[in-house]
């Protein structure tokens, strides 16, 4: 497996003041979209699998076609595991060739969350990986993930600080008003405390829970330290959408080739504008990058 790792990805955004898109992805079409979006607009893209994306299309299947996309895309490129609890799966992926991983311990007492992300980490870092964790909750509903208002808090930055030097983790997850999911109404960022955390934490930040951000938004938390800027539910939307409407107007269809391709074309105008809205747009050559 030749993939990159996200450390690379994630040093050279922070130097540049833009943020690396992540997409979560499904299966080949979702994956097909993603990199005809970034291939088009010259920029890094990450593409991003939840552990229910890993046990529906399978890791070798996941791992195999990303390899190939990486040969075939001239773009920096990689597989990231987003949201993954279960340390035996990571370290099996991350054996097959996965050089990206995150590790959320973030529903344990802060002690408990540090031990968790050492322990990957000191096993990541042995296979050239990088390691992404994340501290303090945001709530809503993400495939299997779900964590209700009440029990959501925001990223304490004195925590963060210490999180990050006795981890070792190369990135970190904040809470700062986001969540997952769609929002029932306008979510409020505290980019006080993002200012906070940056001044103190050196590692690239990570913003969880894009989808439904205003873009202005996202394009001030970028200014202000972000990185990595999460996208999931607003790709699913317009996708499963077309292929509705597909069905509405063509109910005896049956043929995937078909249905599928207004699905993809939804899902791409989307992928344009978040990985404009992170302004990696044109990020992707120049000699940073060795590809």
């Amino acid at each position: 497996m030749n993939l990159l790792s996200t450390k690379e990805m994630l040093l050279k955004a922070q130097n540049e003041r833009y943020a690396v898109p992540a997409f979560n992805i499904h299966n080949l079409e979702t994956i097909q979209v993603v990199l005809k979006a970034a291939r088009e607009l010259k920029s890094p893209v990450i593409l991003a699998a939840t552990p229910s994306t890993v046990k529906y299309a399978d890791e070798n299947y996941l791992l195999a076609i990303i390899e190939k996309a990486s040969e075939i895309n001239n773009i920096p490129l990689t597989f990231h595991l987003d949201h993954h609890e279960n340390i035996e799966d990571i370290k099996k992926i991350i054996k097959l060739g996965c050089k990206s991983v995150m590790i959320d311990a973030s529903k344990y007492e802060f002690k408990k969350n540090i031990e968790i992300v050492k322990g990957v980490v000191d096993f990541a870092h042995r296979y050239g990986a990088t390691v992404e964790a994340e501290l303090g909750k945001l709530g809503g509903l993400e495939d299997d993930l779900n964590v209700a208002e009440k029990d959501a808090f925001l990223t304490n930055p004195k925590e963060a600080y210490e999180f990050v030097k006795k981890t070792g983790v190369d990135s970190l997850a904040v809470a700062i008003g986001t969540a997952h999911g769609f929002y029932k109404r306008e979510p409020k960022l505290d980019f006080k405390r993002l200012e906070e955390i940056k001044k103190i934490v050196d590692v690239p930040l990570v913003l969880h829970g894009a989808s439904g951000v205003p873009y202005d938004f996202v394009q001030k938390s970028i200014e202000k330290g972000i990185c990595k800027v999460n996208v999931a539910t607003e790709l699913k939307i317009p996708f499963s959408n077309a292929i509705k409407q597909y069905f509405k107007e063509n109910p005896n269809a049956s043929d995937p080739r078909q249905y599928l391709v207004p699905a993809k074309k939804a899902m791409y105008n989307v992928v344009v504008e978040k990985i404009k809205m992170c302004k990696s747009e044109n990020k992707a050559y120049d000699n940073s990058y060795n590809i």
